[in-house]
Parts: structure tokens; C-alpha cells; sequence
């Protein structure tokens, strides 16, 4: 193989064929899953809103085996981000610039990221509440961990890990391989945010909405600031409040999930 052979641009079916690989391993696998789960849901007794949607469930009843699961399971959630951080370095440039994840401006991204997080958060809690009246989501635990000394560390991990795993493979990535495949602007958001809303439908339907449109927000973000470290703060941010919130507050108080 030659120099040339090398260094020649990747086809337009090689990307696309990467891109379905990835998400394959990734999201896009979560995504069959959740439809799976809500057809299970909406056909068992009493309907969709009988039924709950549990996160950050416990591996083992012996303490230790379950805090080694649960950080394998981080641990191992991650692969696929270095995949894709490996493949888009085969492009020009730095890759972690490339998606905006570089830490060249570390106030920016945490002042907008949190900006981010207040600007879905709100809305997303009245939306979940909507939801849960009409009885088209599950009961929703975000946090089912045993009360153990590892737990609260465990799931701020754990919402680092599912910030990181969205942020980079559903917006960094897609978008930069989409655009790079030639998709039209509105193409590339609403493959985005609909790939978002469905690996949440294990949730309900009105999961599947928010974070449909949460990922139109954070498409349209991407597209103009060309930095995913904001995303990945504001989703950090959400996660820990849902999970740790849940986890340390009295459960009296989430009854309108």
C-alpha cells in the first residue's frame, strides 16, 4: 500500500458504514432496547403508566461486588466515546477540538453549560409532570443504589458517564459525520434528537419527547458554537441533580414521578 493509499480520503460509504457501527455498539443499541422495553410495558398489566423505569439499579446484594460492577459498568459505557475519538482522528486536526471537548476554555464551557442545564431543566421537570398526569411514562427511580458510603460518588460517576457517552457520540460525532456525509442541516438535527428521545422510550413517551427536544437544543448548540464540552457539563449537572437529588432526599417528595 502506498503513501497516497494512506492518506486518501475516507468514501462517503466508509463513513457511513463507520457511523451505523458505532452507534451500533453505542446509543443505537440502547435505542432498540428502549423500544423493546416500552412495547413490554404498554402490553403488561395495567399499561405504560403501572409500570417503572428504574436507573442506577443494584448489581449484587454484597456491597463490594456491586460497587465493582457498577464501575465496570461506567468504565465499559465509555469504550465506544474512545471509538469514535479514534476514528475521527483519522480527519484533520486534533479530535478532542474537533468536537469541542478540549479544556482550552474550561469558565466558558462550565458558565454556558450550566446555563444549558437551567434552560432544560425547568421546563423538563413541568414536562415530566405533564407526562406522569397523562399517564403516557412509566414511574420513574433514577437511583436505586442500596444506601452505602459509595453510593452518592457512584452515581455522580455515573452521570459524568452518560453525559460523556450522549454529548460525544450523539451530537459530536453524528453531527460531524452526518455534515460530512452531505446531510442537510435540518437532516442532521432531527436524526440527532430523535436518536436521543429513543433510547429514552424505556421511559415513556413523554421522555421520548423531552429529550427529543432537548437534543434539538443541543444540536443546534453544537452546530453553532462547534463545542460539545458545554453539553457535557450541562447533562453532568441534570444527572447529578436527578440521581443524587433522588437518592438523599425523602422519596415523599418525587411521588409526581
Amino acid at each position: 500500500m502506498t503513501v497516497d493509499e494512506l492518506t486518501r480520503p475516507v468514501s462517503r460509504r466508509t463513513l457511513g458504514s463507520e457511523t451505523l457501527l458505532v452507534l451500533g455498539l453505542s446509543l443505537g443499541q440502547s435505542a432498540v432496547y428502549a423500544l423493546v422495553s416500552l412495547v413490554a410495558k404498554l402490553t403488561a398489566t395495567g399499561g405504560l403508566s403501572k409500570q417503572t423505569a428504574s436507573l442506577n439499579t443494584s448489581a449484587s446484594a454484597r456491597p463490594y461486588l456491586d460497587l465493582t460492577y457498577q464501575l465496570l459498568g461506567i468504565l465499559f459505557a465509555l469504550l465506544p466515546v474512545l471509538l469514535a475519538v479514534h476514528l475521527l482522528a483519522r480527519d484533520p486536526g486534533d479530535p478532542a477540538r474537533t468536537l469541542g471537548a478540549d479544556l482550552t476554555r474550561p469558565g466558558s464551557d462550565l458558565a454556558r453549560g450550566a446555563g444549558l442545564a437551567a434552560l432544560i431543566g425547568l421546563p423538563g421537570l413541568a414536562l415530566f409532570w405533564a407526562a406522569a398526569q397523562l399517564g403516557i411514562n412509566a414511574t420513574l427511580v433514577p437511583a436505586a443504589l442500596p444506601p452505602l458510603w459509595w453510593a452518592v460518588p457512584v452515581l455522580i460517576l455515573a452521570a459524568v458517564q452518560n453525559a460523556v457517552l450522549e454529548e460525544v457520540i450523539v451530537v459530536g460525532y453524528l453531527v460531524t459525520r452526518l455534515r460530512q456525509l452531505r446531510w442537510r442541516l435540518a437532516a442532521v438535527l432531527a436524526a440527532s434528537a430523535l436518536l436521543r428521545g429513543s433510547y429514552h422510550l424505556y421511559q415513556g413517551f413523554g421522555a421520548f419527547l423531552g429529550n427529543a427536544v432537548m437534543g434539538v437544543i443541543f444540536g443546534l448548540f453544537y452546530l453553532r458554537t462547534r463545542r460539545v464540552g458545554p453539553l457535557i457539563v450541562a447533562h453532568t449537572l441534570l444527572d447529578v441533580v436527578a440521581f443524587v437529588g433522588y437518592a438523599l432526599l425523602p422519596k415523599s417528595w418525587f411521588g409526581w414521578l
